[in-house]
């Protein structure tokens, strides 16, 4: 009896050092965030609606839709690179169209809608739009339709 109340002991000690330090790496986690968004760039109230609130710009109507210059495109919030223009195309549906971004700088989350799948930034988490496979637009088969609002152009220097 004594050897299980000492192992019913040791199990309870484990699982609360664990619980610790789970809690200790998740506060230095928020720690960091906090830091980092220190740094972020102010945003509008209707950039906000979309990068923090994950609205959607209107069709048609985003400042980057036919941008054909050279250059990179990067996170309104962070100022992330993003996506390059070598890889925007026309896809005709209203915003900005990339089949591939910059790797390690979008982040791929299930929609709530169980049929999307949201894009954000990878560094600050800023809502971007949602990516789509499948559609046939170009040989990656991928579509990131992108809200212009979301981000930044940098031009290539000439």
């Amino acid at each position: 009896m004594k050897s299980f109340k000492f192992f019913g002991f040791a199990l309870v000690t484990g699982l609360l050092s664990l619980t610790a330090c789970a809690q200790k790496q998740h506060n230095e986690k928020a720690q960091k965030q906090q830091v980092d968004q220190s740094k972020w760039n102010k945003l509008t109230p209707e950039e906000e609606q979309v990068i923090v609130n994950k609205q959607t710009e209107y069709p048609g109507t985003g400042k980057y839709l036919n941008n054909h210059e050279k250059g990179t495109y990067t996170c309104k919030r962070c100022n992330s690179p993003l996506y390059r223009s070598e890889t925007k195309f026309d896809s005709h549906c209203g915003w900005p169209s990339f089949d591939d971004e910059i790797k390690g700088a979008v982040k791929r989350i299930p929609d709530p809608d169980g049929m999307r799948t949201e894009i954000v930034c990878a560094h600050c988490g800023a809502h971007l739009g949602h990516v789509f496979t499948g559609e046939g637009f170009t040989p990656k088969d991928t579509r990131h339709c992108v809200n212009s609002i979301s981000m930044n152009f940098v031009p290539d220097k000439k």
